[in-house]
């Protein structure tokens, strides 16, 4: 939509991901990202860490599933999505604080120092989602068999049973 911030933070999540589900059966994971800005002091000949930045993470329906069954505290991550208006509280010590939001678009590891195995979930039928054939992850097997009258030009190789001839 027009008018939205959209942002992309790298950071550690710096708590197991807490799913929940709305009375409705809607699935909601909530993750804070915590990013801490680096820099190197030619001084010391070190580097020096600032004031590490918060951001609350929010996702919904099966990318919160995916979230909930893939990453963990600590994690190191890249994230994707809208940046909502800060909201202000005040802590219990009185302090005035201002958090922020992010809906996720994407998210996934940071393969910068860590490797990753990604396993593909089988879409559901419903929800315009269109019906995946059995055993094809990908959705994308054809939906019909070539006619048979096409003289093996429709898949060459198939047609000649162990014939190593050229079909020209």
């Amino acid at each position: 939509m027009a008018g939205e911030v959209n942002v992309t933070i790298v950071g550690n999540l710096g708590a197991d991901p807490e799913l929940r589900y709305t009375q409705g059966g809607i699935a909601v994971v909530s993750v804070n990202v915590g990013s801490t800005p680096r820099t190197y002091n030619k001084t010391t000949n070190a580097w020096d860490d600032g004031e590490t930045v918060w951001v609350r993470c929010t996702a919904w329906r099966e990318v919160a599933e995916n979230i909930a069954q893939s990453l963990t505290k600590g994690t190191r991550v890249v994230v994707t999505g809208r940046l909502k208006a800060p909201s202000a509280y005040q802590t219990a010590s009185g302090e005035a604080r201002a958090s922020l939001e992010l809906e996720i678009e994407e998210i996934g590891p940071s393969l910068r120092t860590a490797t990753a195995a990604v396993t593909r979930r089988a879409r559901e039928a419903g929800a315009g989602a269109p019906a995946v054939a059995a055993g094809d992850p990908w959705g994308d097997a054809p939906k019909s068999k070539p006619a048979a009258s096409d003289g093996g030009w429709a898949n060459p190789g198939a047609g000649s049973a162990g014939a190593d001839d050229t079909p020209f």
